[in-house]
């Protein structure tokens, strides 16, 4: 495979691609969250810097893998808010007319017939490097562990710290993030926050939804909560902060 990865300034003509992924390539209602508007409706005008997409030079018209990254502004430990505070943050930023200190990465996905190929952990070496090209001397990342759903039960806490014999996390995506370099830090208890009416939720799952209290979801690493009085279900979950220092 002759493998190119750009950022969408340097190749904006790759922009239409990063809308050309499978729609499994999340659970459905990942795609839900009200916070990821704020971010993603805008990449081509203010993060073309910031995204990155992989071709394979002799198919062109599809993309293998993206990866989204943001500048913020934040001092101190990292937020608890994770995933959607990093977002609402760059979003004041933007409004102030003010460039963050920090950048985070947001999603990299992988087209599922290239997963097991470690592109991975290409596209996450590409986006530290398009970090520090960018002038920033770390990235941080709210990480969704990719083996945490089987676990729902289990708290993050203790599933990120978690590790084989030979030291590495046993979480294969916290594996790839720590053999990159980067740093586990802390647990971001509410990264991302969806709620939505109990029709929502039966769509996005095919679920009942008919009973009040948690409901584990497949592809979700936290049960749901169910209030079927109210006719309405959140779902809160929590990521991982890795620190990777340029």
């Amino acid at each position: 495979m002759d493998l190119l990865i750009s950022t969408i300034a340097e190749r904006p003509d790759l922009a239409p691609l990063l809308n050309r992924f499978p729609a499994d390539a999340w659970p459905q209602f990942m795609y839900a969250s009200p916070v990821a508007s704020l971010h993603f409706d805008l990449i081509e005008q203010v993060y073309a810097e910031y995204t990155l997409v992989a071709v394979d030079r002799d198919r062109p018209e599809l993309a293998l893998a993206k990866a989204y990254s943001t500048p913020f502004s934040w001092d101190g430990d990292l937020p608890e808010g994770g995933w959607d505070r990093v977002v609402l943050r760059a979003a004041q930023d933007r409004s102030r007319g003010r460039t963050g200190n920090l950048v985070s990465a947001l999603e990299l996905t992988i087209r599922p017939d290239a997963r097991g190929t470690g592109l991975s952990s290409v596209m996450l070496q590409a986006l530290r490097r398009n970090a520090a090209r960018l002038g920033h001397d770390e990235l941080v990342a709210p990480v969704r562990p990719n083996a945490k759903h089987a676990e729902p039960a289990t708290p993050m806490a203790e599933y990120s710290a978690r590790v084989r014999a030979d030291g590495l996390p046993f979480d294969p995506w916290l594996r790839v993030h720590v053999r990159a370099g980067g740093e586990i830090v802390a647990v971001a208890p509410h990264s991302m926050t969806i709620p939505g009416s109990l029709a929502s939720w039966r769509r996005w799952t095919g679920l009942p939804f008919d009973t009040s209290g948690p409901v584990v979801v497949p592809g979700a690493l936290v049960p749901a909560h169910c209030d079927v009085e109210a006719d309405h279900a959140v779902y809160v979950e929590p990521n991982v902060w890795v620190r990777h220092r340029l």
